[in-house]
């Protein structure tokens, strides 16, 4: 709630699964990154 700035839990709810969507994706990044860092050296 606090992170996107609700101040209900219904409405943080509502947004829960948009937030864990993109949390996967900055991992997925991430992680991406950090492989080909590894192959370079």
């Amino acid at each position: 709630m606090a992170r996107m700035g609700h101040d209900s839990v219904r409405a943080a709810m509502i947004y829960q699964h948009r937030t864990a969507e993109a949390d996967k994706g900055i991992v997925d990044a991430m992680n991406c990154k950090i492989e080909k860092a590894k192959i370079r050296n």
